[in-house]
């Protein structure tokens, strides 16, 4: 069974997250594999939009933190290559969301270009709860699109927060009904692949002219401080509670 399933229609890139016995958790594999595809579909002129999806059991729990935490954040990093792959992607992407998008699950959101969440959509910025720093240039692309103090209360409090929230901050288009998801999502998609391709690209370039560079350097910024912070104590008591299922300890640390 393949983790990440792809599926070409009308100029319609699905990627779609498929691990449904662990929720969707992500791997170094499946990051890999994602950032070989969207270099790929930049490439193919008869991909238009990339859509990405989950399944039945939600969009993505986010990292894999067992496998997350046997591979080095450096350069050669999965992680680091898919980042770098969404940061620089060109064409439109569209994202359906349905249930648990912890992590990168949310982050990845940021950009986007178009986001449908379900009304069982569940996204989460738990990384100071982690023991760790945002990432995925989430401290500059935040702030920007909700206000500071949003942002600050969803990155610094890390607590869940559902879909009408991710709708009234400017990070969902619009809520729709489970069931009604993929279509809905897929429609819009196709829309814009039906759109001057030239034309378009333009067009999401002169929109995100303004912010490309700030968002490189920062998502270079908060990958060396989210590398050090993994290997710090914090981390280590925070990832240790979450494997033994017990509340972390943070009162000795300072």
């Amino acid at each position: 069974m393949s983790l990440i399933v792809t599926e070409k229609q009308d100029g319609v890139l699905k990627i779609g997250f498929n691990r449904p016995e662990k929720k969707n958790a992500i791997t170094g594999d499946m990051y890999a594999t994602i950032a070989q595809t969207l270099q790929s579909a930049s490439a193919d002129a008869s991909v238009r939009v990339v859509l990405f999806h989950g399944n039945a059991e939600g969009f993505t729990a986010g990292n894999d933190l067992g496998d997350f935490l046997r591979t080095p954040i450096d350069d050669s990093s999965p992680v680091l290559k898919f980042l770098k792959a969404l940061v620089q992607f060109d064409k439109p992407m569209v994202a359906a969301v349905n249930g648990l998008a912890i992590g990168i699950g949310t982050t990845l959101l940021l950009h986007c270009d178009l986001v449908y969440c379900a009304p069982n959509a569940k996204l989460s910025l738990p990384f100071i709860n982690l023991g760790v720093t945002p990432e995925a240039a989430s401290s500059y692309l935040l702030p920007r699109l909700a206000g500071y103090q949003r942002a600050a209360e969803l990155l610094l409090l890390g607590e869940p927060f559902g879909a009408d929230k991710a709708r009234e901050i400017g990070l969902a288009n619009a809520v729709v009904p489970v069931e009604q998801l993929m279509e809905t999502a897929l429609a819009v998609a196709t829309k814009l692949a039906q759109k001057p391709p030239a034309a378009m690209r333009l067009a999401r370039q002169l929109l995100k002219e303004g912010t490309r560079k700030a968002t490189e350097e920062t998502h270079a910024r908060e990958m060396k401080i989210f590398a050090e912070r993994l290997q710090g104590a914090e981390a280590k008591e925070a990832m240790t509670a979450f494997f033994e299922k017990r509340k972390p300890d943070f009162s000795k640390f300072s």
